[in-house]
């Protein structure tokens, strides 16, 4: 630099540049303070010793300072030393307050506004950029008024400044002090005076410096790590007021930015998302693709082309400390970023395979790093995948923009979506119910009962997934509601076999999967007997259709190019609904007894078993492997029946087995008396009816169960015997035929008994013989025990009294030799093993023989 550039603006006033005056005049010249061997001068040359000397000289001898008469002299010495005081302290005020006031004047005052920066092209070493901005200095910013005045003034002096071309250096200081970047700015010339404008419009060169750094301050960043970030810039800039060279100044200045100041991640938008199948090129095999395009606003005046970039497409490990997990590789099309306008970010991804570290389940849990992340998906959360910069990008990316973009992983969050309304449909059919099993204990699964059933689900596939895929298992645990009410939970822990058939969308609906599977003795926990309780009495009583809710969260098995991927904890809703069975179908189901056998008999109890055919009006099958039920007659309980290992099926049912207890001393007096009454009925051939409900008792692994379906009484009518006889009348009469013997007063009857490994004995017989239902032909009174032999039996002549006078007799002996209608009504005491009862008995068109 030359020395007119270097030297200070004010030259100091005991310095002449034309060198010292003549002797003559050196006392009335000279100052009063004239040594100036302590002030150097401003190249650093000391003035000559010759000038120090000759002063010094002058100032020791006594005669010359008495050369001129003091009087003469006195008023030009007085005006020297105003002069020079005035001008020391200009020289103080200029050299000291001015340049300090001017600086805080130019802080204060400094407005400048970005009005665009534009990226103009990426060069092999950095980026050259284009920066709009307006420049000026506000006078009424500054708070201080004298520094407002003495600024003001000094910038209107100066009017403008200049800059050459300058290359400022931006470090970090809390990092070691490394170097961030590098900006190379050209000449400027820019308005000081105070409110003028300047329009700054011009290109600088940015070269990103220490990539490490740029990477540990992104990370920072990103992590949530960073709190304040100090810049500091340094510079060596040569400023200079029009022609005039002002010299070299070494600026160094920071600046602090509070973290949550920085400009953050903009929100966005996925406006478009396609997953497809694409062939991979040169190979057989395909891969999964996917397109995207994302929108988010650019609300900063930044203008740049984005060129065409290559990123790797991560996701979480198990936990925050492991690794990410590489599933995709994506480019993204070049990008047009305008000021404050929407910005649209293409992308084109590709998975050829699923890492092993994607599918393996972590360490102590059941999931693996795919189920965590399709967890949230699927659950509407927002999951995170993180997007880093290719080491092996194209060869069109400079380096030094593949090794910053390669050293930052950006996490992104990923919008979830909501799979509530995901199942259109649901049905289930060829329903199959198991009750429970007696003997297993109450926290074992085979204490619940288990429902069977052909499952068909309809559902939606969202449109961005146009790839094919399979169903090959399912597995869930659901909640059964019912009004809102939770029944019980269905138990689908074990996978089911499943397939699944892809439907797609057309201008009438939308694509779908339908889904079938085949459920099999699955475990139903009753949670709530009430809520049991009314499910079955819609289903018997009801009119309308009974809706059940299914809540649950689906896992499956899905077959797709990739190779077979389980998804976890889908969550699904869905409705069953359940057709009422018509009212009065349980009253016309009349069972049938085929074979009945006798168990065992107490004084008071007859245990039986019965082999019965019996028709099931219901849709659903059943099996039964124990249950206990209780029989009642008029709301009193007279016996039980037992069914064990017991499969109904829908429709016609041939040879169950069922056991069974009478003992209607279980009902107290009442009990027996209702039962001897439902006995008379049922042998006299009445349309008997018999009301059934379980107890707490009736499984006993499940108390609830039973306890619940007590409230419930299914009214049925009672089994029909089938006797041995030509016709279906016929096959209903326990007393097949009788002979009356006029002349001996007797009369035998032909016994039908129903059973076919037993006898009866009948211990008495008080018995009236009728014509015409009401007009009395004789009675018989018998005491004598005599057997029933299983089969026909033909009863010894029993003594009958005739009623002489009667209309009945008299047809009696018109009869004689013929046959004759009659009906009987009779009290017999009869007895089965140590059971004795005595029942009435009414016999209508019972064919007499009539002999002599």
């Amino acid at each position: 630099m030359s020395d007119s550039e270097r030297s200070p603006l004010l030259r100091p006033p005991n310095i002449d540049a034309n060198g010292p005056s003549d002797d003559d005049e050196m006392l009335e010249s000279t100052p009063l303070l004239s040594s100036s061997t302590a002030t150097p001068r401003y190249d650093g040359v000391d003035d000559g010793s010759h000038n120090a000397d000759a002063v010094s000289i002058a100032s020791r001898n006594p005669d010359a300072a008495s050369i001129k008469s003091p009087k003469t002299k006195r008023w030009p010495s007085i005006i020297a030393v105003a002069v020079l005081c005035l001008l020391s302290s200009t020289i103080i005020v200029v050299a000291f307050f001015v340049p300090a006031a001017v600086e805080e004047y130019a802080k204060q005052a400094l407005v400048i506004e970005p009005t665009n920066l534009g990226l103009e092209s990426i060069t092999t070493d950095g980026v050259r950029a284009r920066i709009q901005a307006n420049f000026r200095l506000e006078g009424q910013r500054v708070q201080n008024e004298h520094v407002r005045r003495v600024g003001r003034v000094a910038t209107w002096l100066v009017g403008k400044l200049g800059t050459e071309e300058t290359r400022i250096n931006v470090y970090l200081p809390e990092y070691n002090n490394i170097l961030l970047g590098t900006a190379g700015v050209p000449p400027l010339t820019v308005s000081i005076a105070d409110g003028q404008n300047t329009a700054m419009d011009f290109v600088a060169d940015l070269i990103p410096g220490d990539a490490e750094g740029i990477r540990t301050i992104a990370n920072d960043w990103l992590e949530g790590r960073l709190d304040v970030l100090r810049l500091r810039g340094k510079a060596d800039i040569r400023v200079k007021a029009g022609i005039i060279p002002l010299g070299t100044h070494s600026i160094s200045e920071s600046l602090t930015f509070e973290a949550n100041k920085l400009p953050q991640i903009p929100a966005y938008n996925i406006t478009k998302m396609n997953v497809h199948e694409e062939p991979i090129p040169g190979q057989p095999e395909q891969a999964m693709a996917a397109e995207v395009a994302i929108v988010a606003f650019n609300e900063h005046p930044v203008s740049i082309d984005v060129p065409e970039l290559g990123f790797e497409v991560l996701v979480p490990g198990c936990s925050p400390y492991d690794p990410h997990i590489l599933v995709a590789a994506a480019v993204t099309s070049p990008v047009e970023v305008r000021p404050r306008s929407n910005v649209t970010v293409t992308a084109h991804g590709i998975v050829q395979e699923l890492p092993a570290d994607l599918t393996r389940l972590c360490p102590g849990t059941e999931s693996s790093p795919l189920d965590i992340f399709f967890k949230k998906y699927i659950g509407g959360e927002d999951a995170t995948v993180f997007v880093r910069g290719q080491k092996q990008p194209s060869a069109d990316t400079p380096g030094w923009l593949t090794e910053i973009l390669a050293s930052i992983t950006v996490p992104v969050p990923f919008p979830g979506r909501s799979f509530d309304n995901l199942i259109r449909s649901f049905s289930l059919t060829d329903v199959h119910f198991t009750l429970p099993d007696p003997d297993a204990e109450p926290d074992d699964p085979a204490s619940n009962p288990t429902v069977s059933g052909t499952i068909v689900a309809l559902a939606a596939v969202p449109a961005e997934m146009n790839f094919s895929l399979n169903v090959t298992n399912v597995r869930a645990n659901a909640t059964v509601y019912y009004h809102s009410k939770e029944l019980g939970q269905l138990d689908l822990r074990r996978w089911q076999n499943a397939n699944s058939t892809q439907i797609p969308a057309d201008q009438n609906q939308e694509a779908a999967l339908e889904i079938q599977s085949r459920m099999k003795d699955v475990p139903l926990n009753v949670t709530d007997g009430d809520v049991l309780t009314s499910v079955i009495q819609a289903l018997l009583f009801g009119t309308e259709t009974i809706v059940l809710s299914i809540k649950a969260h689906v896992d499956v098995k899905i077959e797709t190019i990739l190779g077979q991927l389980v998804i976890k904890e889908i969550p699904a809703e869905g409705k069953i609904p359940l057709k009422p069975i018509p009212r009065g179908t349980f009253g016309s189901v009349t069972p049938k007894v085929r074979k009945l056998d006798i168990v065992d008999t107490t004084p008071k109890s007859i245990s039986l078993k019965a082999t019965v055919d019996v028709v099931n009006p219901t849709p659903y099958s059943a099996h039964v492997p124990y249950i206990s039920i209780h029989v009642l007659s008029n709301g009193t309980l007279v016996g039980e029946a037992i069914a064990e290992n017991l499969d109904v099926k829908t429709g016609k049912n041939t040879g169950l087995v069922v056991s069974a207890v009478w003992n209607p001393s279980l009902g107290g007096d009442n009990g027996v008396k209702q039962g001897r009454e439902l006995l008379s009925q049922y042998l006299s051939g009445y349309n008997t009816s018999i009301t059934v409900k379980t107890h707490r008792d009736s499984i006993p692994s499940q108390p609830l169960i039973g306890e619940a379906l007590s409230k419930l009484n299914i009214t049925l009518s009672a089994p029909h015997i089938s006797l041995p006889g030509k016709d279906e009348d016929e096959k209903t009469h326990f007393i097949r035929d009788a002979t009356f013997h006029v002349f001996s007063s007797t009369a035998t009857f032909t016994l039908i008994s129903p059973l076919q490994a037993n006898t009866i004995y009948i211990e008495k017989v008080n018995a009236t013989a009728l014509y015409n239902h009401t007009e009395p032909i004789g009675k018989i009174e018998y005491d004598l025990p005599f057997a029933a032999e299983p089969g026909e039996t033909v009863t010894p002549k029993l003594p009958v009294e005739w009623s002489i006078d009667s209309v009945g007799y008299q047809r009696l002996k018109e009869a004689l030799g013929g046959k004759l209608k009659l009906d009987a009504r009779a009290v017999v005491g009869v007895r089965l093993g140590q059971w004795r009862e005595t029942v009435w008995y009414f016999g209508k068109g019972i064919g007499a023989s009539i002999r002599v």
